[in-house]
């Protein structure tokens, strides 16, 4: 499993807008303790709304890895990028990043790092091998992230639960099964990327046994009803053996992602799909608060539509991003 050195020096490039840069953005937001500062190069778009530093400054402040924290059309690696990380590696830095493009494969880069005995991370390449899943049971508990939709908000819903269990006083840990998960969090498995056969095996490596009262907050990939990704929902689902699940929605999306026309299933059916897959390796799973992802609805519109949720389907309902995650954290605090 990935383990990743902080704190990090967050490099956006010259990230056209902020949506280019929302990997760097987003480890600022969920992380600023484990970053040093931006580095951005002339005509960055993009803001963190960290220090401006040079390498060397951030050398001198600590910075152990630098962050490839921006996109490039297709994932590509300029020459530029190159030369900055090469010296990056002379300064003491590993290099991370979550681009289709690796690292690695950067002769020069890679060779810099063989010889200043540095680690190159393309977190979207998994380098462990992987046990085949057993579904035994294991100590501990485990919370997983759902939704009706890939890119609904299922890793944000996560990250906010595991802080606000954490500020209840509860043993708390966010396991990230996605790329920009990974590089929040600082370790993960990016399950996407695991061969079929040994994803439910590398989940239970991601979330081994533990104290009883200790709760793995599972990051969701996808949905066990999208016809494209819902094998890595499946295993993810059977691995987690989840004691809980929070089911994530947008109540504003009509189709789902990558489908053309096909309509978002709704939330009692995929409350039923994912509770049979948990099932299969905990009996007692089942989904015990929804999560609306509301941020393309108006503040009186938001309230309304999570109080309406809450009242159709019984249990606790949210917007951990207008609401926090108190409802859902009383829940898990009584199980």
């Amino acid at each position: 499993m990935l383990q990743i050195r902080t704190p990090y020096l967050i490099f956006l490039g010259e990230a056209h807008d902020q949506l280019a840069g929302k990997t760097g953005v987003g480890v600022a937001q969920w992380r600023p303790d484990a970053c040093v500062g931006q580095m951005r190069l002339p005509g960055c778009q993009a803001d963190a709304g960290l220090p401006d530093l040079t390498l060397e400054e951030a050398a001198e402040r600590g910075a152990k890895t630098l962050l490839i924290g921006t996109t490039t059309r297709g994932g590509r690696i300029n020459a530029e990028w190159q030369k900055l990380m090469i010296r990056a590696i002379e300064l003491g830095m590993d290099i991370a990043s979550g681009l289709h493009d690796r690292i690695a494969d950067q002769p020069a880069v890679a060779e810099a790092a063989k010889l200043h005995g540095r680690q190159i991370h393309d977190v979207r390449h998994p380098k462990d091998v992987f046990p085949v899943g057993t579904g035994v049971k294991r100590p501990g508990k485990r919370v997983l992230t759902v939704g009706t939709d890939c890119s609904i908000g299922k890793m944000f819903t996560g990250l906010a639960l595991a802080r606000d269990m954490q500020a209840a006083g509860m043993k708390a840990t966010f396991r990230a099964t996605g790329q920009t998960g990974i590089l929040i969090a600082g370790s993960g498995i990016p399950l996407d990327a695991v061969v079929a056969d040994f994803i439910s095996g590398a989940v239970e490596v991601l979330c081994p046994a533990n104290d009883p009262d200790h709760w793995d907050v599972v990051e969701g990939q996808a949905t066990v009803l999208h016809p494209s990704y819902a094998g890595v929902t499946v295993g993810l689902a059977m691995g987690a053996q989840p004691d809980a699940m929070v089911m994530v929605h947008d109540p504003t999306r009509r189709t789902m992602r990558g489908l053309g026309d096909r309509p978002v299933p709704g939330i009692a059916e995929t409350i039923v799909a994912h509770e049979a897959a948990a099932r299969i390796t905990n009996p007692a799973a089942k989904v015990i608060g929804i999560s609306l992802n509301t941020q393309h609805m108006s503040e009186a519109a938001a309230l309304r539509e999570i109080a309406e949720t809450e009242q159709r389907f019984g249990m606790p309902t949210i917007d951990p991003a207008r609401t926090g995650c108190a409802k859902i954290v009383h829940v898990l605090k009584a199980m």
